[in-house]
């Protein structure tokens, strides 16, 4: 199965903007119309003074759909997976930030002995921030090779060159295709690259011994590659730039970033139907193979590119709703950007395929021979294909631009989650106002932690990274943050917070997946991905134990801050025994809920006074359905 644009996926934003039509002193008028807004109204002032909020909904609605296009080419299992796991949990994110306004670690005041997974999440954020940005490099450095009458990958008389090199370009030699793995990053967790055989194409060999120059072993680092060291400082840059303030800017810059990629995917769509043989890729993707729809794998790898191409998990989500307007319709938000997802997936297939198919008719190959499911699509296949194309070069820069578009969108996402955490954290007002240095700062960071990548073992790394840093630990976090909301908090609780925020319950088809469908689905696919291990590979190269164990590693250190924090948060609670303690660490903080004051209103109304807000332990039970006796 062909992914391209997995982890392209951009936390789309969606604010309500409306008019001030009324006095900002009448709460009433606030809460029930300043909200409510239509897409296009404009806004005088934002909701949240000193947070923050959305330009408008537009904003909001196409950075999440940048940042949640995935590619799945099973469709029935990710049809079946995209509505009883996808959907769900993505509406869950959205109204856990949106209600409380907070990001990934501010909103565990809902149960503060949870607040260890908001730092798993920081965790995981941080590891993807570094690597992903190195495969948009990567993609930088082909867009600006593109800018030339001849791609340098076009032919086999360079320098970096093998005799076992052999061209497709005027040539009808068979492509059984080595086509190398780069960065699983790009797909849904795919490691290995496939066909490798006894040919090596120009894009193969340009892509290891000129663009990479890789080693031979994980600990041979080498020299850094100048090049690639140069386009990750550019794309740092953009990113820096992008944020420079928050997602008033970054909601700017998604104008283009999350539409301009639908415009190059219909220009290479309608050049990609026009040639020889594009019927017989369209065919290939679109015939299924109903002999592997009993199979458990085919189910588990839907159940995990939903869940990763959604974002899921990463603390995008809950950061990006959090600057949402409360009243903001985050259901709708939530069907929309979903739908979007599924769709681009669908279309994205067939511009992929047609191109494939013309390839697979040019060299007088079956289809099957000439698809890839690594990354290996992105900067080896995919780009042999475009040389067969006349003015290949404009093919390839609008390809690669496109890469940097979806790459840059959910870039922009993982930064402002790492800044806003930060931000929320310390709270001060002079962090507030000098947010832009907190981003600079995380900027910086990233880029020097991104360096060893650019030499020639970043791709080991790299490949490390994306396979243990960002694997199973995202299936722990969601499937802890649903038992905390639904089980610990309560669902009745947290059904009764969305109805004040939205105006109308959760559906019932929502409540039965929060509850019990998606942890099921999540628990699935932690089972499956257990049961699927197999020790990573780059080609013919087999990592070292000891590489094997730092990515170990870096997976548990995600997934370790949440018993961490929660024997700390117990051992600081009051109480005489342990249960005490316990019950007082999961009971939901006096300040959860809405953020500002006019929205705190029934069971959030404030008290005579802030002491009355702090209950002695054992005077009322867990905020939710699980009760410590």
């Amino acid at each position: 199965m062909v992914f391209l644009f997995h982890t392209f996926c951009c936390l789309s934003r969606l604010k309500a903007v409306v008019p001030n039509l009324f006095s900002c002193r009448d709460p009433i008028f606030i809460i029930q119309i300043s909200n409510g807004a239509v897409p296009g109204e404009s806004v005088k002032k934002d909701e949240n003074s000193r947070r923050g909020n959305w330009g408008n909904q537009i904003e909001f609605v196409l950075t999440s759909v940048g940042y949640a296009v995935g590619l799945g080419a099973f469709m029935l299992p990710y049809f079946i997976m995209l509505v009883f796991c996808g959907i769900p949990l993505f509406f869950l994110e959205l109204s856990f930030g949106q209600f409380a306004s907070l990001g990934c670690l501010g909103v565990w005041k809902i149960s503060p002995m949870f607040k260890g997974v908001g730092y798993g999440m920081m965790v995981v954020s941080t590891y993807i921030g570094i690597y992903y940005n190195v495969v948009i490099c990567i993609a930088f450095y082909y867009f600006f090779m593109s800018m030339t009458s001849l791609l340098p990958w076009t032919y086999c008389n360079n320098p970096w060159n093998t005799p076992d090199c052999s061209g497709v370009v005027g040539s009808g030699s068979q492509l059984n295709g080595s086509l190398a793995n780069v960065t699983s990053s790009l797909v849904a967790g795919v490691s290995e690259a496939v066909n490798r055989s006894k040919r090596t194409s120009p894009s193969e060999e340009y892509w290891k011994h000129y663009v990479l120059n890789i080693s031979d072993d994980i600990g041979n680092f080498g020299e850094v590659r100048l090049p690639i060291l140069g386009c990750l400082a550019i794309s740092w840059v953009v990113v820096f730039l992008c944020l420079i303030r928050g997602v008033k800017s970054s909601g700017k810059v998604v104008y283009f970033t999350a539409t301009f990629p639908y415009v190059v995917l219909t220009i290479l769509f309608i050049r990609g139907i026009t040639l020889d043989g594009a019927i017989n890729g369209i065919k290939y993707y679109l015939t299924p193979q109903w002999q592997k729809v009993l199979d458990a794998k085919v189910w588990g790898d839907a159940a995990s590119q939903i869940f990763y191409s959604l974002g899921c998990a990463w603390g995008g989500l809950i950061t990006m709703a959090s600057y949402n307007k409360f009243h903001n319709n985050c259901f709708r938000d939530s069907i929309i950007i979903s739908i979007t997802n599924c769709a681009t997936s669908v279309y994205a297939g067939f511009v992929i395929f047609s191109i494939l198919g013309f390839m697979a008719h040019h060299l007088n190959v079956p289809v099957s021979e000439v698809a890839d499911h690594g990354p290996g699509l992105a900067f080896v296949a995919y780009p042999e294909a475009l040389t067969l194309l006349p003015i290949s070069p404009l093919w390839s820069l609008l390809f690669f631009f496109m890469l940097i578009l979806l790459g840059l969108g959910t870039q922009f996402c993982l930064l402002e989650t790492l800044v806003t955490a930060v931000v929320d954290e310390i709270g001060t007002d002079w962090i507030i106002r000098n947010k832009t240095v907190v981003t600079l700062s995380v900027a910086i960071v990233g880029f020097l932690l991104g360096v060893p990548l650019t030499t020639r073992a970043g791709i080991y790394w790299l490949l490390l990274m994306d396979n243990y840093a960002a694997s199973f630990s995202l299936v722990i976090i969601s499937c802890i943050m649903c038992i905390c909301v639904m089980y610990v908090y309560g669902h009745t609780n947290y059904f009764k917070d969305v109805e004040m925020m939205l105006g109308f319950p959760p559906p019932l088809f929502f409540k039965v997946c929060w509850r019990f469908i998606s942890p099921l689905i999540i628990s699935f696919i932690l089972i499956f991905t257990v049961i699927q291990y197999k020790p990573i590979t780059y080609n013919d190269y087999v990592y070292p134990g000891w590489s094997l164990g730092i990515g170990f590693c870096m997976a548990l250190s995600s997934v370790i801050c949440i018993p961490i924090y929660a024997i700390y948060k117990i051992s600081r609670s009051p109480g005489a025994t342990f249960r005490e303690r316990l019950k007082y660490a999961c009971r939901a903080h006096p300040k959860w809920g809405p953020a500002l004051q006019e929205h705190r209103i029934g069971r959030y109304a404030p008290m005579a006074s802030d002491d009355t807000l702090e209950p002695s332990v054992g005077e009322i039970p867990l905020a939710g359905d699980l009760y410590i006796l």
